[in-house]
């Protein structure tokens, strides 16, 4: 079986672009695959965070995680923080990493453009990524099209360090990118990548009220300025979700009336709101009993970071030998 890893950050409940995005993915490989996934919560914290809710938003990931089909049989499911090797092996890792290679990263661009202070933590991210991937020796991370930049520098990294201490041997596999079919999902505003921090997702949590509230306003065809107006579906949002949601005949009957004109906006909308939710009442049903015992919740995490430490101790113990540590020894009890 192949190794993969792949992580998300603890934004607090998933919504529909992270599922559709990742977490549909993940399902689908643990059951084929050795699998590591992390709540990635040291990367929270390279931006602003509020330091308040971070715990309580890393569990509730963790609940909508379990919830979408994550299961702990199947695969190793864990809090990033929880393994302190992954940051010791990111320190380890800035010894190979270029200056050069990190600067030039997209993410770390645009994002440090916006700052008046940029935080070493920005610039390293990347690294701390390298570092998730390569503790686990990882063969493949499922990833979106926006962090293939950052997979690409872990290979960097990896054929680095196999340079300097692997002795002639690739002791790190170079990570091959496993992208996913719906890999960039836009958010309800029709222009960014659907983003909590941007106000323009639907939680996969969220009732059909909720849903229905938030499904309203949402950007459509630009062309549709009234009900009488023909729009092109292939522009439109609205109907790149219905073909995620709704069954296949549907999604046709869409195209077709958006295309003559013989409904509304709304009418769409209102239809998709319904298959929407009738998808995720199953989630939302399965969220509600782990919330009711988060204490089996948080003993899931605990034991996928105990079954995690053991392959990145392994990992971490070779690699500081091979990079010329004076092993730790143990005190003699009396």
């Amino acid at each position: 079986m192949a190794r993969i890893f792949s992580g998300i950050q603890p934004s607090g409940d998933l919504h529909i672009g992270n599922w559709l995005g990742a977490v549909q993915n993940w399902v689908a490989l643990q059951d084929r695959n050795e699998c590591f996934f992390a709540i990635v919560d040291l990367h929270a914290i390279t931006g602003q965070h509020a330091a308040a809710t971070l715990a309580r938003r890393t569990l509730d990931m963790a609940i909508g995680l379990m919830a979408a089909g994550v299961d702990p049989a199947r695969a190793t499911l864990f809090v990033q923080s929880h393994v302190p090797e992954h940051a010791e092996l990111m320190w380890l890792l800035t010894s190979v990493t270029p200056l050069g290679e990190l600067e030039r990263m997209t993410q770390f661009k645009d994002k440090s453009q916006k700052l008046e202070s940029v935080p070493a933590g920005l610039l390293s991210y990347p690294i701390l990524m390298a570092a998730d991937i390569l503790l686990y020796r990882a063969d493949q991370v499922p990833v979106g099209d926006d962090q293939v930049q950052h997979l690409e520098l872990a290979r960097v990294v990896a054929r680095r360090w196999n340079a300097e201490f692997g002795g002639g041997a690739a002791f790190f596999p170079e990570p091959q990118s496993l992208l996913v079919p719906a890999r960039r999902i836009l958010g309800l505003d029709g222009q960014a990548k659907m983003s909590k921090s941007l106000g323009n997702t639907i939680g996969i949590l969220e009732g059909p009220e909720e849903v229905w509230q938030k499904l309203r306003p949402a950007m459509t065809d630009p062309a549709r300025k009234t009900k009488k107006d023909p729009g092109t579906p292939e522009l439109c949002n609205i109907y790149a979700l219905h073909r995620h949601f709704s069954p296949a005949d549907t999604v046709t009957e869409v195209a077709r009336k958006c295309r003559g004109a013989e409904w509304g906006c709304l009418d769409c909308k209102r239809v998709l709101a319904d298959n929407m939710s009738a998808a995720l009442a199953p989630i939302r049903q399965r969220a509600e009993a782990l919330r009711a015992n988060e204490d089996g919740v948080r003993a899931v995490l605990a034991a996928g970071a105990e079954r995690a430490r053991v392959e990145a101790r392994r990992t971490l113990t070779e690699v500081k030998a091979r990079m010329g540590f004076l092993p730790a020894v143990q005190p003699v009890r009396a």
